[in-house]
């Protein structure tokens, strides 16, 4: 391709009035920036732009011939919609040159009224497969930040075949977690992550240890922050992604300073002009490169933009580490309730389903037995268990019909182009198999499950559906059920199902992701690095995290290799049902139990859905119920999100 000074467009963050003017004077030819509403970054209460300064901030930079995108990329819940159509339609007025979105309900709002503005996908909706992104076009995105897990060669090819613009990170503050998958903050400190409030639990020392006997196990890392990805910085691969076709450079770091933000744009300015007025000659100019080291917060990695980068992409000392936003806490107990009680429903027909998620067929078989209407199989696969073949899913089907129950089949959360691949060849088989549905996990393939299957479609948790705009998205798009948010609180959830147009289900139990990463944790503390002939012997023992409060954290390792961290405390709502009742579908999450334990726990919820069904008006919670879960269970049993009233 031949290039010119607007084949790559070189984006600053800004957050207040003084970094827009530095940036621009630096060369920026975008810039992004968000209002007091709705935004990543609500922590800082002088960052941001009132509503009118936002006008003044377009008209500067549009003066100044710079484009300017505002950023309008939190999960929003029901109570927030009427303020989010109000805000939409001033930023319509005010004709910024794009939003960058995440919450689903947006593109939904966008159709219903008729903006104008242009829409780019952040990267907290992780697209990063070409079906995904065709969904997005169709409801008029026409730029995605892919996914930080996305290397140069991917994304190359994602344009190819989907001629979307693609923005990526080149520098700044990374995250571990695929983006918008990570529901720590929210779970723990009632402050999301996905919401523009994460005090980066990512960030606390942690140990290794063996999650069977708790004992620590000596690593190779020469710390113990060994969730703390260094900064992203490319500089010195600016040929690499602009030959890749990355269509806007984008810079971290709208809480800095106007210095830091103008001295890193500048930077960049200067190497790209260069590249572009004489790529056969480039060359990186060292100067500037000891400047970018000098100035640095955390060392640089160059992150996944070269492939996987391991234990290099660690800080794991933390010397510099800027600022640590929090510390480990004990998550909520079973006891944390009992300073408030939740409200009693009014009495309406209730009906309860009950579904469980196993890993193997004793599981199954012991799910059914004990009441669960259906089970969910497939999905990730933690390692040492092994993936659900084409011949155990139609003996899952048939055990199943023994006992009158469904059985859906999940589909991986992260569906990169391997596992696309898979999922096609997989979706051709399904008439071998016969389940009911297909429960899926993104876009993408929830795209792929329209084009090769006709069986009933459910959305799994990581949609992330907060509010009931994006669940009448889903339905849309022929989707039957969906999965309430991980990090929505009981209020939140009463909202959203009071007003959704689409059957919901809530997880009610059960051991669950807090974050989900394309880094090997226990590879990459034990060897150091991520070996090319990966030991196998790794998989063989199970690992977890220790933090400070003393809380084991599971590492499930899947068969895609991604480490899933577990809360260190099971979900447990089994008091609280009877104030869940106007949900009608609940889900334990048992695929990391042991036979035994799946069909005890679905006794007992079972037999406490059915009591509460019988007896509403009546019904009282036999506390022995609960102790014979606490005294089987392998982990201490907590409340998640519901020690908030609001998940902020």
């Amino acid at each position: 391709m031949l290039l010119t000074r607007d084949s790559v467009e070189l984006l600053a963050p800004v957050g207040t009035w003084d970094v827009l003017e530095a940036a621009i004077e630096a060369g920026a030819n975008a810039v992004y920036l968000g209002g007091k509403r709705f935004n990543m970054r609500m922590f800082k209460t002088t960052a941001n732009f009132d509503d009118a300064t936002l006008g003044k901030a377009i008209e500067y930079a549009h003066r100044h011939n710079v484009a300017l995108h505002v950023t309008v990329n939190n999960l929003i819940s029901d109570r927030e919609l009427d303020n989010m159509r109000s805000y939409l339609k001033l930023l319509d007025e005010l004709k910024p040159d794009a939003l960058i979105v995440q919450d689903l309900s947006i593109l939904q709002l966008a159709r219903e009224m008729n903006l104008n503005v242009p829409l780019h996908a952040s990267i907290m909706m992780n697209t990063h497969n070409e079906h995904a992104v065709r969904a997005l076009q169709g409801y008029g995105i026409s730029r995605v930040v892919v996914n930080r897990e996305m290397s140069l060669s991917q994304l190359s090819l994602l344009k190819e075949r989907t001629g979307i613009e693609v923005e990526y990170f080149i520098h700044g503050d990374m995250c571990i977690s695929h983006s918008g998958q990570c529901v720590q903050s929210g779970v723990v400190f009632g402050q999301s992550s996905n919401r523009g409030r994460c005090l980066k639990p990512c960030r606390w020392p942690y140990q290794l240890v063996d999650a069977a006997t708790g004992i620590p196990i000596d690593d190779q890392a020469p710390g113990p922050y060994k969730l703390a990805m260094k900064d992203m910085c490319l500089y010195m691969k600016l040929p690499e992604l602009i030959q890749a076709g990355v269509s806007s450079f984008k810079i971290e770091g709208r809480m800095r300073t106007a210095d830091f933000v103008s001295g890193i744009v500048k930077t960049y300015r200067k190497a790209i002009d260069c590249y572009i007025a004489d790529p056969m000659g480039y060359t990186p100019d060292l100067q500037d490169w000891e400047n970018l080291q000098n100035t640095r917060s955390r060392d640089f990695s160059t992150c996944y933009a070269l492939g996987n980068p391991g234990a290099t992409a660690i800080g794991y000392s933390g010397k510099r580490e800027p600022r640590f936003f929090s510390q480990a806490v004990r998550e909520a107990d079973m006891a944390t309730l009992a300073k408030r009680s939740l409200p009693n429903p009014t009495n309406k027909p209730f009906d309860p389903a009950l579904s469980v998620h196993v890993a193997d067929l004793a599981s199954l078989i012991a799910a059914c037995q004990n009441g669960a209407n259906t089970i969910y199989i497939g999905g990730e696969v933690a390692k040492p268990g092994i993936p659900w073949t084409l011949q155990t899913m139609v003996q899952a089907v048939e055990e199943a019909d023994k006992y009158d129950a469904k059985v859906i089949i999940t589909t991986p959360r992260i569906t990169m182009e391997r596992e696309c691949g898979e999922l096609e060849q997989f979706f051709s088989s399904l008439a071998k198999i016969n389940p009911y549905g297909l429960m899926v996990g993104n876009l993408g393939a929830l795209t792929l499950a329209q084009q090769h299957s006709t069986l009933p479609l459910q959305a799994e948790f990581s949609f992330n559906v907060f509010n009931h705009v994006t669940a009448q998205l889903l339905k849309n798009n022929n989707v039957k059920k969906a999965t309430i948010s991980l990090e929505a609180t009981y209020e939140q959830i009463m909202q959203l199902v009071e007003n959704s147009p689409l059957p919901l289900e809530f997880i009610v139990h059960g051991s669950l992701p807090a974050m989900i990463t394309d880094h090997s944790i226990p590879e990459a503390v034990l060897t150091n690095q991520y070996q090319s002939d990966y030991d196998p012997t790794l998989d063989t023992t199970r690992y977890a995290l220790l933090d400070t409060a003393g809380q084991q954290h599971p590492i499930m390792v899947d068969q895609y290799g991604r480490s899933n961290l577990l809360f260190a405390k099971d979900l447990c709502l089994l008091p609280h049902l009877h104030s869940l009742r106007t949900v009608q579908n609940y889900r334990i999450e048992g695929q990391y139990y042991t036979p035994e334990l799946v069909g005890l726990v679905t006794k007992i919820y079972r037999e406490e859905l059915d009591k509460i069904a019988a007896e509403q008006s009546t019904y009282h919670f036999d506390r022995s119920q609960l102790e014979k879960i606490a005294a089987a269970s392998p982990r201490e049993l907590g409340i998640g999100t519901f020690r908030y009233r609001l998940s902020k």
